[in-house]
């Protein structure tokens, strides 16, 4: 019997850590960003699509406005609560896309906005509230958990 999509991303979801970071401050925020980027482009990893999992006001956002800065976005990076998506240029060039799915009702929600097309393009996606979609999130997604420290600094984990 073959496994459904839904069990593979559960799967997904218990795959060891591979790398952990620490936020100790907002100071620290951009040169976290530096070494998670220098991590995934050294790493074997090959997905371009990122799963951000964390409660409400865990730092996704915050996270992924860093990583968009270093990665040379020039333009106003914001959570596209409303919107769903957002669409930044690096510097390089390549798009990156900012997914929020927090709003979303229905899956079909995400279909409607062409996230498939968006999953198998070449650009960078970056998904705040991937759980709202896991029945089509790729299985290669990388999924990384921001979680709140009783300091209330941040630690990502890359899974």
């Amino acid at each position: 019997m073959s496994m459904s999509l839904k069990q593979k991303n559960l799967n997904k979801m218990e795959e060891p850590v591979l790398k952990t970071f620490t936020i100790s401050s907002l100071d620290q925020i951009d040169k976290v960003a530096e070494d998670f980027i220098q991590y995934i482009s050294e790493s074997d990893l090959e997905s371009n699509i990122f799963a951000f999992y964390g409660k409400m006001g865990a730092g996704k956002t915050t996270f992924i406005k860093a990583i968009c800065k270093v990665l040379g976005v020039k333009d106003i990076v914001n959570s596209p609560t409303f919107t769903i998506i957002n669409e930044y240029r690096s510097s390089r060039g390549f798009p990156i896309y900012h997914f929020d799915f927090y709003r979303i009702n229905r899956l079909q929600e995400a279909f409607d906005i062409g996230t498939e097309d968006y999953f198998a393009g070449n650009g960078l996606c970056l998904i705040e509230w991937p759980e709202k979609i896991a029945e089509i999130l790729p299985e290669d997604h990388i999924k990384v958990t921001i979680t709140t420290n009783e300091d209330l600094s941040r630690t990502v984990e890359i899974s």
